[in-house]
């Protein structure tokens, strides 16, 4: 295996483990999948029903439709990177959803909104953010936890970021040109980065996992390089069980933060809290996702997972409660938190459980389905809206999905070959 790896050199030589920078990489890619993201989209949602007259179920739909299309070609983007290596993907995706921005910038029908929603759903939500969370697993296994805390803070940051700047851009020069914005962006920033600084495995630049520097963990080295393939690894009863987990939460948050103006308004509370909550979501996980990173490394990972479920049940509850500011931030702060736990969880159970040499394929599949759960989330938040003037039959009867999933979660062992 060794002697077929190609060595190339690194861009440029820190007094560190180039690690690091691939982590910084990572990071800016997680960022800038928020074009495609629902907190990113979501500001825009009342543009297009305000200007085209448009039902808030009809655009749900068309959202839904998009995001479902591009969640089931996820496992063959997957193969992709595997194949291709996180440099030249993540280049041409970046390219490709600079494209993607300047479509939904000319959007004037129902068809073209579908074809948008899918195009930024496919290629930022789907694959930027599976280029962010598999490129760091190559090159740690000691530090994971750690490394994968600090690229979750480019995700943290872009859900803070991009709902009020989107609001300032839509209102100061309209949707269009908040588009167009992301566009350019996308094209002067993340293009070269991504070509000239990834390196898709520290073995090509002649370097070792975590620097060299992770005593103790050979076999653990050693399982990960062999690794399950992707027929393997759905062949075992966890790998069911932890998709069934991962897409509880990219249904019923995806669906909330959609919906996140109409759910404020329904309890009196202005647009401007709407954003606001989303902000606090984002800022609290900045510190609780290094929390949670530290603490991946220390505990096993399917009891996080758990924990994170029991935290998305509370922070329905306390919405439902919610007929204040202080309750709404309340709710977004919960959320933040669980949602920091869930992706430091998320980056660390695949490989940990099925190894690293097919990870693009593995995790290509399981964001399929988290891609899938976020398509059908919404719908339902729509309709609800659309039959009983509210959100809270629908919410009420979203609770049971968390308690499955915490027991799911437990019982979620790491599998092993031959049983």
């Amino acid at each position: 295996m060794e002697s077929k790896i190609r060595r190339k050199r690194l861009p440029f030589n820190p007094p560190f483990f180039y690690g690091w920078v691939v982590v910084g990489v990572s990071a800016l890619t997680l960022f800038f999948s928020g074009p495609g993201q629902t907190y990113s989209v979501s500001t825009f949602i009342d543009s297009y029903i305000g200007d085209f007259g448009w039902s808030r179920s009809m655009v749900s739909g068309m959202y839904s439709m998009g995001t479902l299309a591009a969640g089931l070609l996820m496992g063959f983007v997957g193969g992709l990177f595997d194949r291709y290596g996180h440099r030249r993907m993540t280049a041409v995706i970046a390219i490709l959803l600079g494209l993607a921005c300047l479509w939904m910038s000319m959007v004037n029908s129902v068809v073209m909104l579908l074809a948008g929603f899918f195009l930024v759903r496919l290629l930022g939500q789907g694959s930027m953010s599976l280029s962010g969370n598999t490129l760091v697993p190559q090159w740690f296994i000691a530090r994971r936890g750690r490394a994968l805390s600090l690229v979750s803070l480019g995700g943290a940051l872009s859900s803070a970021l991009l709902p009020p700047l989107n609001t300032w851009l839509i209102q100061s020069s309209g949707w269009r040109m908040g588009w167009r914005f992301w566009s350019l962006l996308l094209w002067a920033v993340m293009v070269p980065v991504a070509y000239l600084v990834t390196r898709d495995r520290p073995e090509e630049v002649g370097l070792s996992l975590d620097g060299g520097t992770a005593d103790g963990v050979a076999d653990d080295m050693n399982f990960e390089a062999e690794g399950w393939t992707v027929r393997e690894a759905m062949g075992t009863r966890s790998f069911w069980l932890l998709l069934f987990c991962m897409m509880i939460p990219s249904a019923i948050v995806t669906g909330l933060i959609f919906h996140q103006v109409s759910v404020m308004e329904q309890v009196g509370l202005p647009p401007e809290t709407a954003a606001l909550v989303l902000s606090v979501m984002a800022l609290v996980r900045l510190p609780t996702a290094l929390v949670a990173g530290q603490i991946a490394d220390m505990v096993e990972a399917r009891y996080l997972l758990a924990a994170s479920l029991g935290g998305l049940l509370v922070s329905m509850i306390v919405l439902m409660l919610a007929d204040s500011v202080y309750l709404a931030l309340a709710y977004g702060i919960l959320v933040g938190v669980m949602m920091a736990f869930q992706g430091i969880v998320s980056g660390v159970i695949w490989p940990e459980y099925f190894g690293r040499r097919h990870l693009g394929s593995i995790r290509g599949v399981t964001m399929m389905a988290g891609v899938v759960g976020s398509a059908l989330g919404p719908l339902p938040f729509g309709f609800a809206y659309d039959i009983f003037g509210g959100y809270s039959q629908v919410i009420l009867a979203s609770m049971i999905f968390p308690l499955l999933g915490v027991v799911a979660a437990l019982v979620a062992t790491p599998p092993s070959r031959g049983t």
